[in-house]
């Protein structure tokens, strides 16, 4: 019989339960398999769960979607940081250290603010596939490609609220995900942006940490500032620090343990 995993759900990208992006952690005792795992998330039925596994120089870290294996994931590894220290397998001042389908990422932590320290994903200007634009309901928008996903920017933020898409439709666009983006009307944040992933099984995902390492590049030299404040415009909503170093980007946010538990599989 299979002993028991610690497994939790954590609001992440947020200082208060249920706003954020809800990612499941679950703390392996050995090595599983993927189809193991992809049935997890899939019962779990977040936009992401995170594998943890402990070894000699960090953890081995994964990420499913309910639907599929993923590159990169910010809030599930804000999620998995956040899990780290609050169960006491880090020390308050120690680093995290990942082992990941995007190489290693670190994580820091300084009061309550977590930092990722994640590889950047900048766009290029790209032709518009068949289909995005209308599947977003939108007219136009500057369209750019980055490893992961389509960038679309609009002239405005009202405009990203007001989006409603034709998911099925969108589902059909090869890509991870499309993030659709515009420069904020309200002060206290720089840019918004929103994300949807359908064909990962995520019709649209709460805030999404990965996407603003293609954000982050983008909005700097527009701004004229290397570090800034992003509302993502969900209806849960979360707000992400993002700053970039080089060829990297620095993700800060806070997160919020609401479910604590066993995992019995």
């Amino acid at each position: 019989m299979n002993c028991p995993l610690p497994l939790f759900q954590v609001d992440a990208f947020t200082d208060r339960p249920f706003s954020g992006n809800p990612a499941a952690v679950c703390l392996l005792d050995r090595e599983r398999d993927a189809a193991w795992m992809q049935a997890v998330a899939a019962e779990m039925n977040l936009s992401e769960t995170a594998f943890l596994l402990q070894r000699e120089d960090g953890f081995g870290l994964r990420w499913f979607t309910p639907a599929t294996e993923v590159d990169l994931c910010g809030h599930a590894t804000l999620a998995a940081a956040h899990v780290l220290w609050e169960q006491g397998l880090l020390a308050p001042g120690a680093a995290a250290r990942f082992h990941t389908r995007s190489g290693l990422l670190r994580a820091t932590r300084s009061g309550a603010v977590i930092e990722l320290d994640f590889p950047a994903a900048p766009a290029e200007p790209a032709p518009a596939p068949p289909g995005l634009l209308a599947a977003l309901g939108l007219d136009g928008g500057e369209v750019c490609r980055s490893r992961f996903d389509y960038l679309v920017v609009v002239e405005d933020a009202a405009a990203v609220r007001a989006l409603r898409p034709d998911f099925p439709a969108l589902g059909r666009v090869e890509t991870r995900g499309v993030i659709v983006s515009a420069r904020s009307d309200d002060p206290a944040y720089d840019f918004v942006s929103r994300f949807f992933a359908p064909a990962a099984g995520i019709p649209e995902d709460p805030v999404t940490g990965s996407a603003h390492c293609t954000l982050g590049p983008w909005w700097a030299p527009r701004l004229g500032k290397p570090s800034m404040t992003a509302f993502q415009a969900s209806r849960r909503g979360g707000v992400v620090q993002v700053s970039l170093q080089g060829d990297r980007v620095h993700l800060g946010g806070r997160a919020v343990t609401v479910l604590a538990g066993e995992l019995h599989a």
